[in-house]
């Protein structure tokens, strides 16, 4: 029995590329995983020619990220189709690759609230300096917990766009091809 080919890295680029905005259908952990490897390598190299070009003599860490910055907005949108279709591979809602920034604007959403709760609260106070201790607990807490669940959430989308695909057609669509 022949094996299916696997896909390389400048076949999941291009692929990646076609499927700019294709939310639908299946994407191979090989086209997945070359694609970021892929983001990631021309990252780091556009890092390195803005430090070059725009660093004037600052650290790397300092540089504008101009050719970097504008070459992830670039990949956003096929970076984020080509994991919604992974998910689809493994038999998951794509939505689910949206859960680690649903989280962060969670928190913003909670942060926000806190503040105005305590400020609402500090005008009613003859010493509002008693609220100190009490938002630096619910703001630390707050932080920990976050930090914490995006953390478990990091390591579980890592699970899941590491396994191997469903054999045959899914709800998604049929098996990809390589």
């Amino acid at each position: 029995m022949a094996s299916k080919a696997q896909m390389g890295i400048v076949d999941a680029v291009k692929t990646c590329f076609r499927k700019y905005a294709d939310f639908s259908g299946r994407a191979s952990r090989p086209e997945y995983w070359w694609f970021f490897l892929f983001t990631v390598i021309v990252t780091a190299i556009l890092g390195i020619l803005d430090a070059a070009i725009f660093g004037s003599g600052a650290e790397i860490e300092e540089a504008p990220r101009i050719l970097s910055g504008i070459f992830q907005l670039a990949v956003l949108l096929p970076m984020l189709a080509v994991a919604w279709r992974r998910m689809h591979d493994t038999g998951r809602p794509g939505w689910y690759v949206l859960l680690p920034m649903l989280l962060s604007f969670a928190f913003l959403a909670a942060a926000l609230a806190g503040v105005v709760t305590f400020s609402a609260v500090e005008t009613r106070l003859d010493d509002p300096s008693v609220l100190i201790a009490p938002a630096a607990w619910f703001g630390g807490f707050g932080v920990a917990l976050t930090v914490l669940v995006q953390l478990v959430l990091a390591l579980l989308m890592l699970w899941w766009l590491t396994r191997p695909s469903q054999p045959g057609a899914n709800q998604y669509g049929p098996a990809p091809a390589k």
